[in-house]
Formats: structure tokens, sequence, C-alpha cells
């Protein structure tokens, strides 16, 4: 098999960089070990509780014990089906705020400012949130939308944060992305719009795209020069060859792992496990950052949560209204509400992103609390900790080990209990006082640094954004993995492009810039660039010496 690409992972980035590059005219294969994303699970958008935890369509990662939360071993679910974790994930659409790429540029990643990334960001979006603006793409293949936002209590959210002083925003993708407003996710026509439905399937159906089904043992090199892909495909293994060049897009985890599986990596690391160095690239593996979130919970005094659906009938009912109409709760995420706050004064753009549910409830589908109640998962979005992905053994079917290393800087600690006395705050306002009854968790009694800190180290959960380890930078970073251009500094005819290569992580939920990358990474490919947007975001005009 031979192709002028070969694309390792058919996740956000990968499907958009199969779809453009086969668009251009050239042959394209996909390599994926994941299988069909048929199904109610993955396309019913309300049911995204099931395939994240669904072994069919998950890699069922999990951390290694983190000693700073009490030597628990966290979920790092990652989507093993096409679309990748487009396909299993929460649907949430946050492109991140625009000083994060500026940042990104700062740290030597050249052209990857917010001028430079937006024109892409408005490439891929077909947008359906409001009036036409200049800050968002109508033409894309990614449909972006809104909740219809019916039950009252996405409206209090809002209200509360209002009343608590924070500003409101119309649109936090655009111009303003600081305050509380409309959630936006990939969804359309009541339908989970992956990056397999929006890309991969339109290229594999039009342009000059193939998918082949298999794992990724190696990158194989000759000479320096990547020329293709060795697939396992049951008991055999296939050469799946590349006549120009091999882009791994096969996430955070697996991107380093492929990596070092081909002799690029931290060169004693690989020698440990028997792997001939082909490039010493310390850095592949390192870099290592995720958002990790609580889930501050309130009894609700009204039936108006989503608790009254959670039961047998009035599920079946939800996912046959879905599967007749496309519409009611199963058409939705049901995250319909979203705050982005700064913790403090000084701090120039959001730290701190709330995403509001009606129910209170765990990310994998088990109610936390019997009866009514609503939460908001908060959290800080710029953790200095950092953690590490490195092999166990040689055996490509091995999972790595992933060390997030969480909250092993002090100052996160500082930074998450603000967050947990914000959003306290938040819930007291006015706008919750015929909803709001009780804190579940954290009780209403934890209010000491220790109290907190207890809640933090036996309740914070990842909000699975798992990024960085691949890091872009300048050719002599040592540290750095992929140079601008996404090319693996060291080796011809190999690039990344995917959410490892991220420098730090971006505000919010990282799917769009994911996908992002996918579609900037093929115009690097091409040899062509959109031109740079001179739009500048909202930056509160107070933000050193006020908090809100």
């Amino acid at each position: 098999m031979i192709a002028d690409y070969v694309i390792v992972g058919s996740g956000s980035a990968g499907s958009a960089l199969a779809y453009r590059l086969s668009e251009a005219g050239h042959t394209v294969i996909v390599v994926e070990y994941g299988g069909s994303d048929a199904g109610p699970f993955i396309q019913m958008p309300a049911a995204l509780s099931y395939p994240m935890n669904m072994a069919r369509y998950d890699w069922g990662f999990q951390s290694e014990p983190e000693p700073h939360l009490g030597d628990r071993r966290l979920a790092c679910p990652r989507g093993k089906v096409i679309g990748g974790s487009s396909s299993v994930n929460g649907m949430v659409y946050v492109r991140g705020h625009a000083r994060d790429f500026d940042t990104w540029a700062q740290m030597g990643a050249g052209g990857w400012s917010y001028g430079d990334v937006l024109p892409y960001f408005k490439r891929m979006e077909s947008w359906h949130g409001g009036e036409a603006s200049d800050w968002r793409g109508t033409g894309g293949p990614l449909h972006v939308t809104r909740g219809p936002r019916k039950n009252p209590l996405y409206h209090a959210f809002v209200e509360a944060g209002r009343q608590a002083g924070y500003q409101v925003t119309d649109d936090y993708n655009g111009e303003k992305q600081e305050g509380f407003g409309a959630f936006e996710q990939t969804v359309w026509k009541g339908r989970r719009w992956s990056a397999a439905n929006a890309y991969l399937k339109p290229a594999l159906r039009t342009f000059n795209c193939r998918l082949v089904n298999g794992l990724a043992e190696r990158v194989i090199i000759q000479n320096g020069v990547a020329t293709g892909v060795a697939v396992r495909q049951g008991d055999s293994v296939t050469e799946v060859s590349a006549r120009r060049e091999v882009v791994i897009a096969a996430s955070a985890i697996n991107s380093p792992k492929l990596l070092m599986l081909s002799g690029i990596g931290p060169a004693e690391h690989l020698r440990q496990h028997g792997i001939d160095v082909v490039a010493d690239r310390p850095g592949v593996g390192g870099n290592l950052q995720d958002h990790l979130e609580v889930y501050f919970q309130v009894k609700s005094k009204k039936p108006v949560t989503l608790y009254r659906h959670w039961n047998p009938v009035s599920k079946a009912l939800i996912g046959a209204e879905w599967l007749l109409t496309r519409r009611w709760l199963g058409a939705s995420n049901n995250i319909e509400s979203t705050g982005f706050i700064r913790s403090r004064a000084g701090v120039e753009y959001p730290d701190i992103q709330f995403h509001f549910l009606p129910i209170a409830v765990r990310y994998d589908g088990k109610v936390a609390a019997e009866g009514h109640g609503f939460q908001a998962h908060v959290g800080p979005m710029r953790s200095k900790s950092r953690g590490a992905i490195t092999l166990k053994s040689a055996d490509p079917a091995a999972a790595p080990s992933i060390r997030f290393n969480y909250m092993s800087d002090p100052s996160d600690w500082e930074d998450f209990r603000t967050a947990i006395r914000l959003t306290r705050e938040i819930f007291a306002q006015p706008a919750f006082e015929e909803y709001a009854d009780h804190a579940i968790q954290p009780p209403d009694s934890a209010t000491s640094d220790e109290a907190l800190d207890d809640f933090i180290r036996e309740h914070a959960e990842s909000a699975y954004h798992p990024c960085g380890t691949c890091r872009m930078g300048t050719a002599n970073d040592r540290n750095a993995v992929v140079d601008p251009d996404c090319r693996v500094i060291g080796v011809k005819g190999l690039r990344v492009a995917d959410s490892s290569i991220f420098p730090q992580i971006t505000n919010g939920n990282l799917n769009a810039p994911s996908i992002m990358i996918g579609e900037k990474a093929a115009d690097h490919i091409l040899g062509r660039r959109l031109p740079k947007d001179e739009a500048q975001p909202w930056i509160h005009p107070d933000w050193e010496r006020s908090q809100r």
C-alpha cells in the first residue's frame, strides 16, 4: 500500500488533515486502530457518557498513581474509533483564548499567534450561533451550534454570574471570552458532529483518501527519512508507504509512544527498552498537561433538573424520540451554559472555566447524589504541573506509562481553592435563591484551606484534555519535538500534528484547537498560508487592578 501521505490517527487533527490534503489532489492513507462509529451510543449527543466508558471505543488508559491526589489512578479516556476522541468527547466547542496562541508564539511556535490561527478557526467552522460575525466562520465542514437552553437553570447560572459582578458574553469563541453565556457544541441536526462526520467520511467518499485498519507499530525510517508505517493487521505486519511524508496524529498519549517506538525520544530511555536511537529528542513524552476539575454540586429545591429523566422509562423515551426525530433531550449534550473568569486581579485573561449541568452526575454517568441537583465543573486552566508519557515496554500493543503529576506545583492548590470559593459565591447569588438548597459537594462546612485541599485530593478528576507531549518549538530547543511547521526535529519526511504539539494548554476544551492544528498543519505541508487576521480580542480594561 502506498500514498502520497500516510496519516496515523483519524481523530480531530488527523481527519482534518486527511480532508485538506486529499482535497488538494494528493492520495492519502489514514491508519486507524479503532472501528466504526455507527450506532446511537456515539451519534446521540446525550449518550456521551457511554462511549468514553466502553472498551469498544476507548483505549482505556489510566494514569499511574498520582502522589498528590492520594495515589489515585485517574481515567484518561482516548477515542479508539474513527473520529478518535471527537467521537467519544463531550462535544463542547471552545477555541481557546487569543492570548493562549500569542503565548505559543512567544514560546517558540512562530506563526501560531492568534492572528495566525484565527483564519483557520474561521475556515473550519459552520457557525449557527447567532447573527453573522467577523469572528466566526460559516462555510466550513464543522458545524457548531448551541443547545436550546430550555431548562431555567441554564439562565440562572448566567444571571448569577452577572449578579456576582462578572461579565456576560454573547460569544466566548468570538471577540470576548471572559464572562458567562451560552455554551457551544459540535452537534448538527441532533447528531454528534465529530471529526469523522465533518471531515473523514466526506474525504473517503469524495477525495483520494483511504482508511486502513490496524495498529501502527512504528514509523519506518531509512537513512534519517520517514518512508512509511509498519501496521499490524491480525497476525501480520504490513508496510504502508508514503511517497511524500508520514504525519502522526495519534493523540497526546499515542503520538509520543509511537515516536519512541520508532527510535525518536530520550536516548537513554529508548536504550533501556532495546530500541535503536534514530533521533535523541529528550522532550518526547514530556511537558504533559491536562485540566483538572471538581464537580461542585448543589441540591435543588425544585424538581426542575434532569434527574426526573434519570430512570429507564425516560431514558428509553428520550432514545426513541431521538431515533425518530433527532430532537428533544437526546439531541444535545445538555451542557448548555458556561463561564470564563479570572481568579484574581493581575491575571490578564480567564484562568477558570465552568461547565454547568442541570443535574448532579458524574462524567461516567453515575449519579453522585440521590434526588434533584445541579452542578458546575470547575478548575484552573493553566496549571504549572507537568507530567510525562514513557514506555513500559517496547511492545507496541502495551499501554504507555502516564504520569500527569497533578497538583505537584504549590500554586495549583491556591488556584484550585480560589476556583471553589468563587463557585460557592456564584451559587449564593439571588438568581439561585429559588433553586439552591445546600451544597452536596464540597459541603458548606468545607471552608478552610485544609478542608478544601482534602476535597480536591479526594474528588478532583481529569477533564480529559491531555496535551503537550510533542511540544512545538525552535529547532535549537532541545526539549522541542517539532518545529513550527510540525516537522519532527532530526528526521525528514515526518511530522506530528495533534494536541501533543501544544506548547501550553489552551483555555477550555481541546477539540476545537486540535482540529485547528490539523487544518493549519495541512497548509504547512502544502506550502500555503491563510492571511493573518489582525482582529484584537476583548481584554478586561481594568484587569491589572480588578478580578471582575
